[in-house]
């Protein structure tokens, strides 16, 4: 069932706008005749003209909403300068409210353009239907009319201005919660590597499990691309990287590794580096970001262990790629750990937890129960230093200066990190990069 309804009024022409209570009225009139719709969210989308007043318009609108009670308490006027502008606020109010089916009710001539909007601005989250709204310019009337043929796809400058259009919004909203912030490591040298690890502040996601620098996009979440996007190009600009020579890799909980340079496989969980100026980046809301540094031979890697990666050895596999493409002895690799999920927290089943026992008993806590606290970073760790890494040159938790500590427990800090254990299937990322300087 439809929970919200869009009525673009966008681009009517000047004369209609002038009368949009009536059309305003004819359109909710047959929103309750025809469409079977009761009592919905109803956003009405308006082109607020540059130096005109904002203030007044739903008031403006009232009278229009005579005999539509049960509508008119859930009727909002959007006004922007910009499509992307009023699309965009719709798409926090329709959040907000946890909404995700929105019937569009719009001109024709609309149709294929507010649909390239809705591609760049929600996800797969969401389901829209769309009814053609003609206007009869005679008696400045509307009618919802049976959807029409699918148009052609829009001309490549068109795409490109919408997208450009979109940009230029996202890149105007001010950043939530603060400023951004990087987390840096003391053990990799800052005159060879550029890296970091990113903390959910700084960026424009504004809902609430995913704000505000998140950095991870897909078809369960809300956050689109254009907003992870954004949250990268501010993260780039802060850190000092190029975001168009931006890598992450293609998570599959396991142990492939990707050569860059070499054909790229279609999932791995690590990458690896000797080319100046490329960024490498590994995403975690509890797994563990890793970040691997050579500074003699000037290579670098990051990987992405979640526990059944742990088990499977990404971070060695990653160490191996290193040593066997660029010639790297493993007593020069530095390995850091990132934000993650700790002991504290982390519990896995039974079964899962045996394999950690086995790594070494220390790294399961109240190993009888049903659910077992696990510690993967020290199972990363142990399994690094068996593979050759100097115990030196591994930095997490363990070490004696806490204030050199960058592995914090992503589920115990809710206002610095984003946790899936914590914060359930709709979560923010966070990412480890890395980048060996020009």
């Amino acid at each position: 069932m439809v929970e919200a309804v869009l009525i673009d009024l966008f681009s009517l022409p000047a004369n209609l706008q002038n009368n949009i209570q009536g059309l305003l009225h004819n359109t909710l009139e047959t929103i309750e005749k025809c469409s079977s719709i009761h009592a919905p969210c109803v956003y009405v989308m308006c082109c607020q003209r540059q130096g005109s007043e904002r203030k007044g318009e739903q008031e403006f609108l009232l009278p229009a909403l005579r005999g539509f009670q049960s509508l008119k308490r859930r009727l909002e006027v959007v006004c922007a300068q910009t499509t992307a502008a009023a699309l965009y606020t719709i798409k926090q109010r329709l959040d907000e409210k946890d909404l995700s089916i929105i019937k569009v009710i719009l001109p024709t001539l609309r149709k294929d353009l507010m649909k390239v909007y809705i591609d760049h601005l929600f996800t797969a989250v969401y389901r829209f239907e769309f009814e053609d709204l003609q206007v009869v310019s005679d008696c400045q009337n509307l009618q919802i009319c049976e959807p029409q043929r699918e148009g052609q796809t829009l001309p490549s400058q068109d795409m490109a201005l919408i997208q450009s259009e979109i940009q230029m919004y996202l890149e105007s909203l001010p950043s939530l919660k603060g400023e951004l912030t990087i987390l840096r490591s003391s053990l990799i040298p800052d005159d060879i590597f550029l890296h970091g690890f990113t903390t959910r502040t700084g960026g424009i996601s504004y809902i609430p499990t995913l704000s505000s620098c998140n950095l991870f996009s897909s078809s369960k979440r809300r956050d689109p691309q254009v907003v992870v996007k954004e949250n990268l190009r501010r993260l780039a600009k802060a850190a000092g990287f190029n975001p168009e020579a931006f890598h992450r890799v293609k998570i599959d909980h396991a142990n492939a590794v990707c050569i860059m340079g070499k054909t790229e496989p279609d999932n791995y969980d690590g990458i690896v580096t000797n080319q100046k100026g490329v960024t490498l980046a590994a995403p975690g809301a509890d797994c563990i970001p890793v970040l691997f540094a050579d500074p003699v031979r000037k290579a670098c890697g990051a990987a992405h262990s979640g526990w059944k990666g742990t088990l499977l050895g990404v971070s060695m596999a990653t160490v191996n790629a290193m040593v066997s493409e660029y010639g790297c002895n493993m007593k020069d690799i530095l390995v850091v750990l990132g934000p993650s999920v700790g002991p504290c927290c982390y519990k896995l089943p039974h079964e899962s937890a045996k394999e950690f026992h086995r790594i070494d008993p220390k790294c399961v806590r109240l190993f009888d129960s049903a659910n077992p606290y696990t510690d993967i970073r020290r199972a990363t760790r142990i399994l690094l230093e068996r593979g050759g890494i100097l115990p030196e040159n591994i930095q997490d938790d363990s070490i004696t200066d806490q204030n050199q500590n960058i592995t914090f427990c992503t589920a115990c800090h809710p206002d610095k990190f984003y946790s899936h254990f914590r914060d359930g299937t709709n979560f923010g990322t966070q990412i480890g990069f890395i980048s060996i300087r020009d």
